[in-house]
């Protein structure tokens, strides 16, 4: 927990378009398409409340892309907060919260960002960027890069989803167009007030269909992992499949979204199905 006297609010950042996960993602906003059957969205909602962050008092939720999409199935979870226009990134977007931020300190987490501690449930994964913080740094939740030379790392980690910024920085914020990176962290890293944290589990940040199917494959294990709605007749091999999908072919290594058909002629390997008929490959 943070040093006491310390208040903090959660965002999850889903206004994004997703654009590297298209076609996918043109009907379907990027925060809810499913990993392990489970909307990115609702993954990234269930590892702040596992912290005490829940309801629309202390975590808020950004949409633009899609928005009434995200709007109706986050509900009254939390504080919805809709940018008109082209998406504000991510620093717009927690600068277009300030009122609602209100001098606290702000847990950020991106929608895209698949995290799995096998040690750990949902929230304590993250809860070391909470620990003992002051309310004065930034910190940023980190993986070790295999060069820590190489550009987009701090401290030689790659960032991995979630970060904490205090409320010193956020209340300057304009809410215009703007990301973290330039706003505030390479900022605080050149202070000399910025803190990495490790994390030593398994991220994915879903961005691209490689990426995509590589968390949704981690989501299954070794096995299969099909929703009990489904209907399988065909043959699986540790895939992914949504409710309301049928499998009438064989699938290796693939997801098969919600209400998605494989056809009995079908013998489907390393994509992601998504309808009747789109199938996007994982090296697309």
């Amino acid at each position: 927990m943070p040093a006491a006297g310390v208040e903090v609010c959660a965002v999850v950042l889903a206004a994004g378009e997703g654009t590297r996960l298209r076609p996918l993602t043109e009907r379907v906003p990027k925060a809810l398409c499913p990993v392990g059957n489970v909307p990115l969205l609702d993954q990234a909602l269930a590892r702040v409340a596992g912290l005490g962050l829940a309801g629309p008092d202390r975590v808020a939720v950004n949409a633009c892309y899609l928005a009434d999409q995200v709007v109706a199935h986050v509900g009254s979870r939390a504080h919805l907060s809709v940018e008109p226009g082209d998406p504000l990134g991510t620093a717009g977007g927690i600068g277009n919260l300030r009122h609602w931020i209100a001098g606290r300190g702000v847990l950020v987490g991106n929608a895209d960002a698949y995290l799995a501690d096998p040690a750990a449930p949902p929230g304590p994964d993250v809860a070391a960027l909470l620990d003992g913080w002051d309310g004065e740094t930034v910190r940023l939740l980190g993986q070790a890069a295999p060069d820590p030379t190489e550009p987009g790392t701090f401290s030689g980690h790659r960032f991995v989803g979630f970060s904490l910024l205090p409320w010193r920085l956020v209340r300057d914020l304009p809410a215009t167009f703007g990301d973290l990176v330039r706003a505030m962290w390479r900022p605080a890293e050149a202070a000399g007030a910025l803190e990495v944290v490790p994390f030593t589990g398994t991220f994915y940040d879903t961005g691209t269909p490689g990426d995509y199917l590589a968390a949704n494959l981690h989501a299954a294990g070794d096995d299969n992992l099909v929703d009990r709605g489904a209907t399988v007749t065909g043959s699986c091999e540790r895939s992914v499949v949504g409710a309301g999908a049928v499998v009438a072919g064989a699938v290796r290594r693939t997801v098969v979204w919600p209400g998605a058909t494989v056809r009995d002629d079908e013998r489907l390997h390393e994509v992601v199905r998504a309808g009747a008929g789109l199938t996007v490959p994982a090296g697309a």
